[in-house]
């Protein structure tokens, strides 16, 4: 049975293994029927749906300040900007997470730590993050691991900030953990931050391949939301087991 969707986390996590802030979000999400991405979720993990359909998400950020083991967040090198392609997924244990599937970044070092340390699949960009005027705009142009050539151009208009996330927001954003593959079985990574802070936002650009070099069909037609957020810290938990 599935876990219910809370807006606030369901746990507090007292002693994370690190912390971060995620700041200025910009969350672009497609619907597409669940087999589309059945075969990319971890071993033990399922597509989790809303309406019968799942999402794919690519949400561009700035990641500010990562931190390890309760030590004062790295000002440098745990500072930049992000962007990731993510499905929806769900355990055995009825949790619901999120699988990321690519994860662009701008330090080399972080992406190092994340694809040996996590196995998360971090990949070394070029990539900015600028106000300007009533807009924010994400840019990202992937060196290595390839694909080569992959990119993104992102312009958001955020709007009037949300009294009250319809039910399909609160699944994309209230993600309390992400599902990982590692050697023996994925395992699940729980998280805790204040409830979002939401704005309504119109796309003005989107070129992109990342969802296609990440292995997923290009979803088709325009998103069916898109979200800003000024930002939340974030702490995380340690791994455990989805079975």
């Amino acid at each position: 049975m599935a876990a219910p969707i809370t807006p606030d986390a369901p746990a507090a996590i007292p002693r994370p293994l690190f912390t971060q802030q995620w700041l200025d979000l910009t969350f672009i999400h497609w619907a597409v029927a669940p087999d589309v991405v059945a075969a990319h979720m971890p071993r033990g993990t399922v597509p989790d749906t809303h309406g019968g359909l799942t999402h794919v998400g690519l949400v561009a950020f700035r990641m500010h300040e990562v931190g390890f083991l309760g030590l004062p967040g790295v000002p440098y090198f745990g500072s930049f900007p992000e962007t990731n392609v993510r499905l929806y997924s769900r355990d055995a244990q009825g949790r619901r997470g999120v699988v990321f599937r690519s994860m662009d970044a701008s330090r080399l070092v972080p992406v190092m730590a994340g694809r040996l340390g996590l196995r998360l699949p971090y990949v070394w960009s070029r990539m900015e993050l600028r106000t300007e005027g009533d807009t924010v705009r994400y840019t990202s142009s992937r060196r290595r691991p390839g694909p080569r050539g992959a990119f993104s151009r992102i312009t958001v208009r955020p709007g009037a900030r949300i009294a009250e996330p319809t039910p399909l927001e609160h699944h994309l954003t209230a993600r309390w953990g992400m599902h990982n593959a590692f050697p023996g079985g994925a395992r699940y990574l729980s998280n805790d931050h204040p409830r979002w802070p939401l704005f309504r936002a119109e796309l003005v650009t989107c070129e992109e391949n990342l969802i296609a070099a990440a292995g997923i069909a290009t979803p088709e037609g325009a998103p069916v939301s898109v979200l800003y957020s000024p930002g939340v810290p974030v702490r995380f938990g340690r791994p455990s087991r989805t079975s």
